[in-house]
């Protein structure tokens, strides 16, 4: 039986299509993914994402326990600052890649994706060895975003808060609505736009208020589907498609988050080893050159010798192309290298592009 979020009623009510994904019942779309994508690239979109993990970290010694956990240097996240993160094994490969809030000096609460929220709190239990106090808060906190050009002026209309003065992959706390709430500038779409962390018995009073006050500025509830696509165009990996336990951070184009500056974190002697002898994969971005929508498990052809697989793919409603994501031989993951993806036995063209495949305009 999947899991149900605490908006699982409202959803209905709003017409939503449901889902099994991650183990919970969610919502792929209301209106539909195009229109929904499109309000968020132009106007603004709400998500519930109440099936995402939170997991506390704290204590004198949570420093010492996030370093030797995660890849990144944690030292450097300040209170109020957050920062993208991957939790590897000690092969190196992803356990989960995560998001990690400093909520005070000595706490913090990492985000986790929804089916990982078992794994993820077992692993950390076991490396943690009584140094610091873990919480599973998982089920008391409910996540809201609302992203899209239009969030800055929804969501300031319903705090306090100068978020004006709130950067990019910062957080604060707050209210919303008259609600507590952690409220942080990131999200998972390529635009501007604010995650709303929440007590569970606040989240429908919250996605009321946001939903209310976004409806002047074009503001749509959005579904799965539309993530997804979101995502993809702005070069953001979905783990359990473009990462696992059986890719590292190194393969799936995440170098710049690995500090081998730190004397030990878990998976660090694996990747210092991957990087001496080379990889035997990696990431890459393709826009195909032809009319063709590439999809998760498409074979990807070079020279004519199937040489890797898609991992994400899509046509691209911003761009109005098939985009996709996939793995190759490192001697080919190179800007302009030309594939061919096989879709229903068709070989289509393809080339390596940069990613992200889509960059909003800075105002």
């Amino acid at each position: 039986m999947p899991k149900r979020t605490p908006l699982y009623d409202l959803h209905r009510a709003l017409g939503a299509r449901m889902v099994e994904f991650g183990g919970w019942d969610m919502p792929v779309q209301y209106e539909g993914i195009l229109a929904e994508h499109r309000a968020v690239r132009t106007q603004a979109g709400l998500f519930d994402l109440s099936h995402m993990g939170e997991i506390e970290i704290s204590g004198s010694r949570v420093l010492e326990v996030c370093q030797a956990l995660l890849v990144t240097d944690v030292a450097r996240v300040q209170v109020g600052q957050a920062q993208y993160s991957v939790l590897c094994n000690e092969q190196g490969g992803c356990i989960d890649d995560v998001v990690v809030y400093r909520t005070a000096e000595e706490r913090y609460l990492v985000c986790v994706n929804a089916a990982n929220i078992d794994k993820d709190w077992q692993w950390m239990a076991e490396q943690n060895c009584q140094r610091a106090t873990l919480r599973n808060l998982s089920d008391e906190y409910a996540l809201l975003a609302v992203q899209g050009p239009r969030a800055a002026e929804i969501v300031q209309s319903l705090t306090a808060q100068d978020l004006s003065q709130l950067r990019r992959y910062r957080s604060l706390t707050g209210e919303v609505a008259g609600r507590g709430a952690l409220i942080a500038r990131t999200g998972y779409t390529g635009e501007d736009g604010f995650e709303l962390f929440v007590a569970a018995a606040d989240a429908e009073a919250v996605w009321s208020a946001c939903f209310d006050a976004g409806q002047p500025h074009g503001l749509v509830p959005v579904g799965l589907g539309a993530r997804d696509t979101l995502r993809l165009e702005a070069g953001m990996l979905l783990y359990g498609n473009d990462v696992d336990t059986e890719t590292s951070p190194l393969e799936a184009g995440l170098q710049r988050l690995v500090h081998f500056g730190k004397k030990h974190f878990l998976g660090r002697e694996a990747l210092l080893r991957q990087q001496a002898l080379g990889l035997k994969k990696q990431l890459i971005g393709l826009r195909m050159e032809t009319t063709g929508v590439p999809r998760h498990g498409y074979a990807l052809w070079h020279g004519g010798e199937a040489v890797g697989v898609v991992t994400s793919g899509t046509q691209s409603p911003t761009l109005g192309v098939g985009i996709a994501l996939g793995y190759v031989p490192p001697a080919l993951a190179t800007l302009a290298t030309e594939f061919e993806v096989e879709i229903r036995a068709r070989r289509v063209p393809a080339r390596v592009v940069a990613l992200p495949f889509y960059r909003r305009k800075k105002e």
